[in-house]
């Protein structure tokens, strides 16, 4: 990070960082007086950054009462699933036709250091980096970052309500096996993979609404 980064930009990196990981759990309070404290700023770039974070879904802001870190209903999250096979599909399709020998090399090697890695919040960067690998070719710089944001916020609120580890095994093979159908040039097959991939995080959340269901008094 350069001494010359803004600090508004210093202030994003960190609250996203604390926000993805869960040391700033959802409807917390961010308070701008204690950041700008805390930054020796005034509190006009701790506004920038919360403008920021709130445009990527990480931060809401209520009138009169500030800004927290946003929250979601399971219902929402499963919405949420709907948009990013939609995005995430849309850009393999177009990307598989681009994809060029050093791109398949560049994705099998995240997935030899997702293969090696004991640390499941790696997983997540991994996992990221792997999928955006691929959808790179797409050319569409605003799908992209559409994708971007939402995988971002997804992981933010499963953390929440998905107590379970999935682990890492199931999602490398699908990651491995929609690599091979990339390789081969085969879209169908890859963009079905790939639905069924994320459908996977859709079962789980149902599983925990089930159980939800199930613990209530009423």
């Amino acid at each position: 990070m350069s001494d010359a980064e803004p600090v508004s930009l210093k202030i994003v990196r960190a609250l996203r960082h604390d926000i993805l990981n869960g040391v700033l759990p959802p409807g917390l309070q961010i308070r701008q007086e204690a950041l700008a404290d805390q930054y020796g700023v005034s509190r006009v770039p701790v506004r920038e950054a919360l403008r920021q974070l709130e445009a990527e879904g990480l931060v809401a802001s209520e009138l009169h009462r500030g800004a927290f870190v946003s929250s979601r209903s399971l219902d929402e999250l499963e919405e949420m699933l709907d948009i990013r096979i939609a995005l995430e599909s849309r850009a393999l399709k177009l990307a598989i036709p681009n994809m060029t020998p050093a791109v398949i090399a560049q994705a099998e090697a995240v997935l030899a250091r997702y293969d090696g890695s004991e640390n499941p919040e790696e997983w997540r960067d991994l996992n990221m980096s792997f999928h955006m690998t691929l959808y790179r070719p797409c050319g569409r710089n605003r799908l992209l970052k559409m994708i971007e944001d939402a995988v971002l916020v997804n992981h933010q609120f499963l953390r929440t309500y998905i107590s379970v580890t999935v682990g890492r095994s199931g999602p490398q093979a699908d990651h491995h096996r929609i690599l091979q159908a990339c390789a081969a040039q085969d879209a169908k097959r890859a963009v079905r993979l790939l639905e069924a991939h994320i459908e996977k995080t859709r079962t789980v959340l149902r599983r925990k609404r089930q159980e939800t269901s199930r613990d209530r008094p009423f």
